[in-house]
């Protein structure tokens, strides 16, 4: 019986009405929150739910702006990590934080080292990590280099390294997401040990399983707020799931262009959509052409170097827009990179317009008429200290060279302008510094650098992240009417509601792997969740 069930317990750690907000966005409201000693308790919800800013205000990353934390029935200001450690408190993250050139015994101590005559007492090092290893299960030699260790060997590491401070809460996120099921399974053992004693864990998991197999207790987190919580028998996978998406989304963007070739990508003729031949603007003839076309990219077993016992095979047409759906770790974006030249896959075939291609490079994969947006624009997608027309012009500088060297200004301009007033970004001056304007318009950039190249294939990752709700509203219309012009556009999001507004089709990843495709009406938030966790038939 582990000290959670013991009787009457006070809680160790108490959350009340903690609220946080970031420029624009309200990332918690009124959270409330309680961990037992001994306790297990398991925090799920949809990406950007919160979860993760929670952690790091408990952890001493960033401070609330409203509402209280209480140790022991007593509040506490936690103002640093140091703060949070010196209460018990660790946060591992999903990333783990080790120096891999260090030994595993310097990375336990690492900040904490014990002196001997003004010196470090690396003997004491080396016996007091025996034991801190031992107690997680891990039979390894405190010299040992981390990098010589498995990542599944790492984790147990930082959790070692936890223990040598005397935590008393250990927060672990996506713990698993790097781990072999064998050394998953060793994990849940250790978190096992820990409960019995009296070491309380908050476990972050988008594994539903694993929530079920270890959780006493599930605290859901739904836009920012409190979802409801789940205790003994009520914790299984459709209370779970039904309390992370239990939102009406009727209230956001909806469709208001289908294109023809859409309709017949996705199996579904202009009856079936509500759709006439008239109303898409299409003729017979124009169906007919539909029907015979080719895709504009088609995937067939690509390995990504992520997620190498997986192939995934997958087709966009031109004109439609396909949405790719998954929990974190689920390998959207690096498949995303695969597709770009960024990363080398580890086997498969791409066909760009039904002609097969190698795509050595993103210079290879420009060529083939294709563009990528990615997740991060300030660091992959902009060069954030030069001018808004440098920018818009950076991809086809080669392409429009005159002479075949040199800028041509003329064509520069021309892009620019171009593309300023077609997508509305707000700018004083096409020569502003991309660095500041706001996040939507960063994005309308980078937008405008990869239509003034003309692509056939338009890649987006996370295109409306951290851009407010206008600026969100215009970018689905561009995406809407690129579209309707017969570019074929694949787009990964985390924003389940911006998925089933713009998708004609929706591929769900889960683990590297293509777990599902939803075309239509199938297109929901309970579909996506069943098959982004794994579950492919219910």
């Amino acid at each position: 019986m582990s000290v959670a069930q013991g009787k009457n317990p006070r809680p160790l750690l108490e959350v009340r009405s903690l609220g946080k907000r970031f420029p624009g966005v309200r990332a918690l409201h009124n959270i409330n929150l309680t961990l037992m000693p001994g306790e297990v308790l398991a925090l799920v919800g949809e990406n950007g739910a919160g979860k993760s800013t929670l952690m790091k205000i408990l952890a001493g990353v960033q401070p609330p702006d409203e509402g209280q934390i209480l140790v022991d029935q007593t509040p506490v200001a936690i103002g640093s990590v140091a703060d949070a450690m010196r209460l018990g408190i660790t946060l591992i993250h999903q990333e783990l934080n080790l120096a891999d050139n260090l030994s595993v015994g310097a990375n336990i101590f690492l900040g904490r080292e014990p002196t001997r005559f003004g010196l470090i007492d690396r003997e004491k090092i080396v016996h007091e990590s025996r034991r801190h290893l031992a107690s997680v299960g891990l039979q390894v030699d405190p010299l040992t280099l981390v990098r010589e260790l498995t990542i599944g060997r790492q984790q147990m590491v930082e959790i070692a390294k936890a223990l040598s401070i005397d935590a008393r809460v250990l927060i672990m996120d996506e713990p698993t997401s790097s781990l072999s099921q064998r050394e998953a399974e060793a994990l849940f053992d250790v978190v096992r040990g820990l409960r019995e004693h009296g070491v309380s864990v908050i476990y972050i998991s988008h594994r539903l399983a694993e929530v079920e197999a270890l959780a006493d207790r599930v605290a859901v987190m739904r836009d920012g707020e409190n979802a409801g919580e789940l205790v003994g028998d009520q914790i299984n996978h459709d209370a779970m799931v039904s309390r992370m998406v239990g939102r009406d989304v009727s209230r956001f963007y909806e469709r208001t262009i289908r294109t023809g070739l859409a309709a017949e990508s996705t199996g579904q003729s202009a009856e079936s959509t509500g759709q006439s031949a008239e109303s898409t603007g299409q003729s017979a003839e124009g169906t007919e052409q539909a029907a015979s076309a080719k895709p504009a990219l088609e995937v067939i077993d690509l390995v990504v170097p992520d997620h190498p016992t997986h192939k995934v095979s997958f087709h966009v047409m031109p004109g439609e827009i396909v949405g790719v759906a998954g929990l974190v770790g689920a390998g959207r974006t690096e498949m995303l990179r695969c597709l770009f030249g960024v990363t080398q896959p580890l086997g498969g075939t791409l066909r760009i317009n039904g002609r097969r291609v190698q795509l050595r490079s993103p210079k290879d994969a420009i060529a083939s008429g294709m563009g990528l947006v990615p997740e991060d624009r300030k660091e992959q997608g902009l060069v954030i200290d030069f001018s808004v027309r440098t920018n818009v012009s950076l991809a086809s500088l080669s392409d429009k060279a005159r002479g075949g060297c040199w800028i041509n200004f003329a064509a520069e301009s021309d892009d620019t302008i171009h593309s300023i007033d077609r997508l509305r970004i707000k700018t004083p001056t096409a020569d502003q510094v991309v660095r500041y304007l706001s996040g939507g318009n960063q994005q309308k950039v980078v937008l405008g650098k990869w239509l003034a190249m003309n692509p056939k294939i338009l890649l987006l990752d996370e295109p409306t992240r951290g851009i407010d709700i206008g600026a969100k509203e215009e970018i689905y219309r561009l995406m809407e009417t690129l579209a309707a012009e017969g570019l074929a556009i694949l787009f990964v999001s985390s924003e389940m509601e911006e998925v089933i507004a713009m998708s004609d089709r929706t591929l769900v990843m889960h683990e590297g792997e293509i777990t599902g495709q939803l075309v239509g009406d199938e297109i929901g938030e309970e579909q996506i969740m069943n098959l982004a966790t794994g579950v492919t038939s219910r």
